[in-house]
Parts: C-alpha cells; structure tokens; sequence
C-alpha cells in the first residue's frame, strides 16, 4: 500500500534537525488504541515522539530530518487498522461534526426500530400468559427479524468496522467484545426463530446498539466541548498580512513570506499576523491572551504588538519582529499542544490497565459460559450471560477517566492565564506545600518605570527621554519609555560608562551617572528613601534632574502571596538582588522567609534542603540564573517573559502582569488532581460491581449495554468538574 499524498506542505521543522507530522486517526476509541500506535510507531527507527491525543484522535510525530518518510507512517496505520491523514484544525472540527452526524442517523434507526420491534414483543409476552398459537408466535419472531437484521447492519457498522479492522490487525479494541455480543444475540435469537422456540432476543439486540450508539454520541459531544475549553487559538492566527513593498505601496502576502524586518500595516478590526512593534499610528489593540488584560490598550509608536492582537480603531504601521510559527501565539499554541499530548503516571497508569482489559473480558465471558454450562444451565441461557458479561466489562470509563480531566483542566488553566509544558504539570503542581519566589522579573514587572515621574517637570522629562534614546543602557530605556520620546536628538555621543552628551541651542546636555552629572547629592537622598531604585541623573546647563528607576511590584502580587499563605502555603522569596531593595519587597508583600544575594547554586541548595525534608516546593522565576532551580524543583512556573531556556525547564507557563495565575494553577491543579483520582475509582468500582452482577446472570444485555454508557458518561460529566469547581484559595 503506497500512499499519494504530498506531505511536503504539512512538515514543520521543531529543533535544530527534527521534522514534526500531526495526523488525524480514524478509529481511535480508548486508552488501548492509543497505546497500540504510540507503541509501533515508536519503535521506526529515528523516530523520536508518538504521541496520541485521544481528545481530537491526533497523533504528533517527531522523526530525524531525512532519516523516515512520512507516508512510512500512514502505512504503518493502515496495518494496525486505523486510516490517517495530515491534521487540519478546521478539516478535523468538519469531520467531527460529520461523525456526531453519523452517529444521530443511525441512533435514530436503532431507535425507531426498537420501538417498532417492542410493540411485537409485548403481544408475544403476554402469549405466553394466554393461548398463544406457536405460528403466531412464529410469525412475530420472524417479523421482529425482517425489521432487526438490516437495522442492526446500518446501525452498529461503527461497532463492526472498528472491530474488523482491530481483527485484521491482529490485535483487539473495546469493540470487538461490543461486536461479539450484537452478533451472539442476532444469531441466538435466528436460531431459536428457526427451532419455533419461544424466546427470541432481537428487542434486546436492537435496544442494546440504541444505547451503545446513545453513548457513543453523548461521549462524541463532550470531546468537541472539552476541546473547546483548551481555547480555540486557531481562530487568533491570521492567514495573511498585508505588507509594504515600498513606502506608498501595500500588498496581501501569506504570512509564510513575512521575514523579521518587514513592515505591515494592521486595519481596524484585523488581528495581527506577527509580532513586531509600532512604527507609527495610534489605536486601540486588544491584547488580552498575552497580558491578561481584558480592557484595551493604547497603541502608539515604540508599543509592542503581538500575533493574535485584535486592531479596535485606528491603523498602525508595525515593524515585524517575529512572523509565522516563530510568534509568541505560535509558541502558546505548541505549550497546549504538548501539555494536551503528554502523559502524566495516572494515565500511563490507566493505559496500562486498559490493554490489559480487552484479553481479561475475552477470558471472563468464555469462562462465565462454560462455568454456566457446567452448573447446569442450558447453552441458551450460558450464551445470554456471556453476552452480558462482553458489554458491561468494556473498559470505556477506565479509558477516558484521566485524558479527560486533563483536557478540561488544561483549558481551564489555559483561561487562567497557565500553559502547561509537561504531561505530569497538574499532579506535580497540586502536591507542592512551598512556593518560592524570584524576586526581579517575577513578583517584579520585567521592565523599569520611573518612579517619581510626577515630580519632573513635563518639558525636561521630554528633553531627557529623546536624549536617552541614544543609550543601549536599560536604565536609559525606562526613561526614555516613561516619556514617550519617539525622535532621538541629534549629534549625541556616548561617553563609556558615563553616559550620553551633545548640545542643544547652545546648552550642554548629559544624561548618565549621577556623579558624571554634578548630582550625587540628590541622588543619594533618593537611595536613602528608596533603596530598590537605580538612578540617572539629567543635566541641562546649570539645571540638574535625578530619575528613580525602579522595578514595579506585579499589581496583585501581595493578594496571591497572602491567599498562597491562607491556604497553608510556606511562600518564600530567594533572590539575587541587594539586601535592602529584597527586605523593602518582602515586607511589602508580607514574605517571612527571605534571602538576598543568592546565587543560583544557593537557590538549588535549598530546594534541595527542603525536600530533604520532605517538602514538594514550587518553584516561580525566570532568569537565566534561575533555570537550575527551576529544573530542581518538584514543580515550577515562569512568566512567558522570561527567557527561553527558563520556559523549556518549568512545568507551566504563565501569561500577562498579574501573578494569579500561579495561584489560579494551585487551585485547578489540586481540583483535577482530585478527579482523576474520583475517575480512577468510578471506573474500578462500576467494574467491581458490575462484572460479578453479570456474571452470576442476574443482568441482560441490554442492562449491560445501558450501565457501561452510563459509566462512561459519568466519568466524562465529573471531569467537567474540573472547569467549575475551583478550590476557594
């Protein structure tokens, strides 16, 4: 079997020499399936990552560049039974939406079926209470039939089909039990039929497919709702762009062939292709996936823009920094992706069981039979029971118990503002009992502002934030920032570390060290009032200026320390910085425990200390310096400021100023963790109570076939707990 199809469009580059394929899989039904592909597809040589996602039956693939040829692998799919082809968010939405649709239609012909065949059956009940001819009897059997047969070939073909193909890849799914007993039934109830006996199944057959397939669609449209919660950021990402080919003119491009550098115009009511920053315009954006704002920012020249960011009024002229798969939208959606693919223990655990699952029912309803047959009853009667014990054992509830906690619970982490980056994030992050912070640029903001703007006069403030446009120093930057400056002045040197000079009218500027500037004394009397502040000094003439450049404290930094503090939480803070700005902080944010000066040997010292002593710690920052610890650490988050290598370490990523997300991830965190946990034991005590029931005969089939979909549905409805029920933290 070769296949046709030009893989070339569909291949993403992921690392410096590694290839990624997301395909879509028909046929995926439960945990097994998944094992099964992730198993033979990892064992290819070169091939790095198979990962299966059971919420939107995706599978990513990862392979050396130019070691494995894609179609290799929808080969391989075709031998285990599955048909795949590249994924496409949106061709995947229409095929779900057509298999929900599918699966209605033939709901709707088991149904009307059932009814019709049950109105046979009450005349041929109640015969057996009167003088019913056996002709009679004959003729509704037989009738019953005409009606069943082709309805149960329609109706329970995604059953049949998805065993078949299990079968012809010699292995087994959760259907092929499902399929054994629909054709058990059929054919007992054609046999007894055709010997004028007085029993016949094809009711309960029938009536047991219109459960199966009321089961499956409800399951169908719960996957299509927690998928929603994960957060639809396809629908964020522009196709186009429209870019300047020169000064006067536009054109529409793909985004593909927008490079860094290029300049684009952004339309009221476009979102944005890239991430760049203002040339020139001024408009209000909606950047509410990255800042966490919900309210709309003013943009104006210098402000960044962001991929995703929605144009509300005027337009603006941006200069690209990052465009396609290299944006910060882009990097989001690969954090989803992974956090959605990956696997944490309790699924790796109910994996395992599922595989397990399909022999063990073979095995204990052909054990049931015989045990029947040797106590005594009729093959009839053995056969009934086996059937029985085939449905209510199929693993669904086990199957679905974990992946789809961790679906909901991703989106509803995602909606806080937290992008897990590891598969084992939510357990990790819900066992910790210590959280530690860094200091600067994690209960701090990233950039500096200008402390005691509101003292300096507006005219100055103008002249010294052109001037500090001249100077790479990020000291230089938050002035010129925090006035707006948009146009450097000219004829301005740099003296190495002094600062920059030049001459306006006439007058001698300088903006630099306050010892450089003739200002040490004002200077100094602001270190005395605020010690966390770095300062420059501005001189024009004889006039002299000093800015308080300091880093702002996230606005809701001290709520989530005190509610992290409320809720049992040892909240400490080890940073680098000077003792008396990291005293000044933690008395702000009521932290106890501190330390300042810290190297990041240090910070992994006492993490290391701590689960000496049996501490589970949670780790926040997101420096270079901090990614050991971050790396140590049980769990860990950085800000999506942070640096790259701080981000590919932590467990979870979050967004926006506010530090809530790291109390919102806790709380969600702690929740899921107790539902996976309720799942795991729904499915084990469904299948401890049930199995023995059906076994001892005492359930038909078609009560089988109604208590496994109810399980299922039970366990998908409490996952979706995981959204709701926030712990009060």
């Amino acid at each position: 079997m070769q296949s046709t199809i030009d893989f070339s469009h569909f291949l993403k580059k992921s690392g410096s020499n590694l290839l990624r394929l997301d395909l879509a899989v028909d046929g995926i039904r439960c945990a097994a399936c998944m094992a099964k592909i992730e198993r033979n597809l990892s064992q290819i040589p070169d091939v790095t990552l198979a990962r299966v996602n059971l919420t939107d039956r995706r599978l990513a693939l990862e392979w050396k560049a130019g070691a494995v040829d894609p179609a290799l692998f929808v080969v391989r799919l075709a031998e285990l039974g599955y048909k795949a082809y590249p994924f496409e968010p949106a061709d995947a939405e229409t095929r779900e939406a057509d298999l929900a649709s599918a699966l209605l239609r033939r709901l709707g012909v088991a149904a009307f079926a059932a009814m019709n065949v049950m109105m046979l059956s009450v005349p041929v009940w109640s015969g057996h209470l009167s003088d019913m001819l056996r002709e009679q009897r004959d003729f509704f059997h037989w009738l019953s039939a005409l009606i069943v047969l082709p309805a149960a070939a329609y109706s329970a073909q995604p059953f049949f089909a998805s065993a078949w193909a299990a079968l012809r890849a010699r292995g087994v799914n959760m259907d092929v039990p499902i399929s054994i007993g629909i054709v058990l039934a059929l054919a007992m109830s054609l046999f007894e039929t055709a010997t004028h006996a007085e029993h016949a199944y094809f009711d309960a057959a029938i009536m047991l497919i219109a459960f199966l397939l009321a089961g499956r669609y409800l399951d169908q449209n719960v996957r299509r709702r927690t998928r929603a919660f994960a957060g639809n950021l396809a629908t964020l990402k522009a196709e186009t762009a429209t870019k300047f080919v020169n000064e006067e003119e536009i054109r529409t491009v793909p985004v593909a062939a927008i490079r860094p550098g290029d300049i684009v115009l952004l339309r009221p009511g476009e979102r944005s292709a890239v991430d760049g920053a203002v040339l020139s315009g001024r408009s209000e954006i909606d950047q509410s996936l990255i800042t966490g704002e919900t309210q709309p920012t003013t943009a104006i020249a210098g402000s960044a823009v962001y991929a995703g960011a929605l144009v509300r009024s005027g337009a603006l002229r941006v200069r690209v920094s990052a465009a396609s798969e290299a944006t910060l939208l882009s990097e989001i959606s690969r954090l989803l992706e992974n956090a959605l693919q990956s696997r944490s223990r309790y699924l790796r655990l109910a994996e395992r069981a599922s595989r397990l699952y399909a022999p063990l029912v073979h095995a204990t309803a052909l054990l049931t039979m015989i045990g029947w047959l040797i106590a005594g009853a009729t093959l009839h009667d053995s056969i009934v029971i086996a059937i029985a014990v085939l449905i209510i054992t199929c693993p669904c509830a086990l199957g679905l118990a974990i992946p789809a906690v961790q679906t909901v619970a991703s989106g509803a982490l995602f909606g806080s503002g937290v992008l897990l980056n590891a598969g084992d994030a939510i357990e990790r992050i819900a066992e910790v009992d210590r959280v530690i912070f860094d200091k600067t640029g994690t209960l701090t903001l990233p950039e500096l502002d200008v402390a005691n703007a509101g003292s300096i006069p507006a005219d100055v403030f103008d002249l010294a934030g052109r001037l500090a446009l001249s100077s790479r120093h990020p000291v230089a930057a938050a002035v010129a920032r925090a006035a707006g400056a948009k146009a450097p002045l000219p004829g301005i040197a740099e003296v190495p570390g002094q600062g920059v000079s030049g001459v306006v009218d006439g007058v001698d500027i300088r903006l630099g060290r306050p010892s450089w500037c003739g200002a040490d004394e004002a200077a100094n009397q602001i270190l005395q009032n605020d010690p966390e502040a770095s300062v420059v000094a501005f001189r024009h003439g004889l006039m002299r200026h000093v800015f308080a450049v300091r880093q702002r404290i996230r606005p809701d930094a001290a709520n989530t320390v005190s509610a992290l503090q409320r809720v049992g939480l040892t909240v400490e803070m080890l940073s680098g910085d000077r003792e008396p700005a990291v005293r000044a902080a933690a008395e702000t944010l009521g932290i106890y425990h501190w330390r300042a000066e810290v190297t990041p040997v240090d910070k992994i010292a006492r993490i290391d200390e701590l689960a000496r002593h049996g501490h589970k710690v949670l780790m926040v920052g997101d420096g270079l310096n901090d990614a050991p610890a971050l790396a140590g650490a049980h769990a860990s988050m950085s800000p999506v400021t942070a640096t790259h290598l701080s981000q590919s370490v932590a467990h979870a990523v979050f967004l926006g100023e506010r530090l809530a997300p790291v109390q919102a991830a806790i709380a969600i965190s702690r929740q899921a963790l107790r539902l996976m946990r309720q799942n795991l034991w729904l499915a084990v005590i469904y299948n401890a109570l049930a199995v023995p029931v059906a076994m001892a005969g005492l359930v038909t089939p078609l009560i089988a076939a109604a208590a496994m979909s109810t399980s299922s549905l039970l366990v998908m409805l409490n996952a979706l707990r995981a959204r709701r029920e926030r712990e009060a933290i």
